[in-house]
């Protein structure tokens, strides 16, 4: 008989960041001494009646909030029916964002691989087991840490040595006062000369820039250094595939985007725009693996490559058993503080800043599913009193 899933748990956790606060406007992550500021995930566990459980750790509110929308239709159906639950499920979300597929799909493959005895990307069909990864760092500051074009060109300086063969440089935000055009350029620049010969380069403004204008003037400056990408740039908040046709036929550094496209049909549609050089794709974002994966295979029908956002085990796999792409995006990462990674898993997985070899590479967990142990005690002992249970 074919194994029927019997209850899913969704349990929500904080976690503390020491020595990490909030800019100006509290939207981005930066170096504050002495701050601590409080992270919140979710921990969901998919239970079967062959004693199996699929899971995964990851997710945000609103996705959660969605997951109390289809959770029942869960209960007592086949795990193993994937593309099924992904297609049904997209259809009961049409009229919102479908973030919460996510983690509940990346949880269905995380049983699948463990029914089988297998990592998922052995599933999904392996083309790689370690992964090369470029270091991205934290906003700007205004305290002491990457506070300066040359404190970021040292830092990259340090990431060279430690082996990464590329650098992502988040630039300031917060408000007029901190968000300086000619300092986001002079960052560019002091990068740019210190490692850019022996370093993949990119830059990514997080929508902080208020104007095309602005966009453009970063632009340039990008291609005066040769980066190898430009991500996000302005206010459009990615999501302008006619703003973005524009910029890119007025610079040469290629554009990266779709990071806050929603959905396989609107990722392709962004690249029959010409909005984009690059796809993004997520598995948390994009409707789990599955979704991520019909992003990855839709891009290399047109010949590009995709670009994975975020760290994390799914991550890996999905880009395992992805051909067209290059890097793995270690985030987020600062001479003076911890990654923003939950102290959730047991072994010796890892995305600290440490966990690259030599030749700046990760690998791919080989486990059964995702291949990483949670430390379920700890999240319970965290747990911010919501728990929700579907039966």
């Amino acid at each position: 008989m074919a194994p029927a899933i019997t209850r899913i748990e969704s349990r929500e956790f904080r976690y503390p960041l020491e020595d990490v606060g909030t800019d100006r406007n509290g939207f981005n992550l930066v170096y504050e001494p002495g701050e601590t500021t409080w992270r919140k995930l979710f921990g969901i566990k998919i239970h079967t009646d062959v004693g199996i459980t699929g899971e995964y750790v990851g997710g945000n509110s609103p996705g959660a909030a969605q997951i109390n929308m289809f959770a029942d239709y869960l209960v007592g159906k086949n795990p193993l029916e994937r593309e099924k639950h992904w297609s049904e499920i997209k259809r009961a979300l049409r009229k919102y964002d479908r973030m919460g597929i996510g983690p509940i799909d990346i949880a269905l493959w995380d049983f699948a691989g463990k029914y089988y005895d297998a990592p998922i990307h052995e599933l999904l069909g392996t083309y790689r087991e370690s992964i090369p990864a470029y270091a991205s760092t934290y906003h700007g500051d205004e305290n002491g840490g990457l506070d300066s074009p040359e404190a970021f060109a040292d830092f990259a300086e340090e990431c060279l040595e430690r082996g990464f063969p590329g650098y992502k440089i988040h630039g300031w935000g917060g408000s007029d006062a901190s968000r300086d055009l000619d300092r986001e350029i002079a960052a560019i620049e002091a990068v740019g000369e210190r490692v850019g010969d022996e370093m993949d380069l990119m830059f990514d403004p997080a929508c902080e820039y208020e104007t095309f204008g602005e966009a453009l003037k970063v632009g340039r400056a990008l291609d005066e250094e040769g980066f190898f990408w430009y991500e996000d740039p302005y206010r459009d908040g990615g999501i302008s595939q006619q703003g973005h046709r524009r910029l890119r036929e007025r610079l040469d550094t290629p554009i990266l985007q779709t990071e806050h496209v929603r959905g396989l049909e609107s990722h392709a549609d962004f690249v029959v725009g010409d909005g984009t050089d690059f796809v993004r794709a997520d598995p948390e974002y994009d409707a789990g693996i599955t979704g991520a994966m019909k992003v990855a295979h839709m891009a290399e029908s047109f010949g590009l490559d995709v670009e994975f956002h975020a760290p994390g085990p799914a991550h890996r796999h999905c880009i395992a058993a992805t051909r067209n792409t290059n890097y793995y995006e270690l985030a987020l990462l600062h001479p003076n503080c911890q990654n923003t990674q939950p102290p959730v898993y047991e072994g010796e997985y890892s995305d600290t800043i440490e966990t690259i070899d030599e030749q700046g590479r990760v690998t791919v967990p080989d486990g059964p599913g995702l291949g990483v142990d949670y430390d379920w005690d700890y999240i319970e002992e965290n747990r911010t009193g919501s728990l929700h249970v579907y039966e």
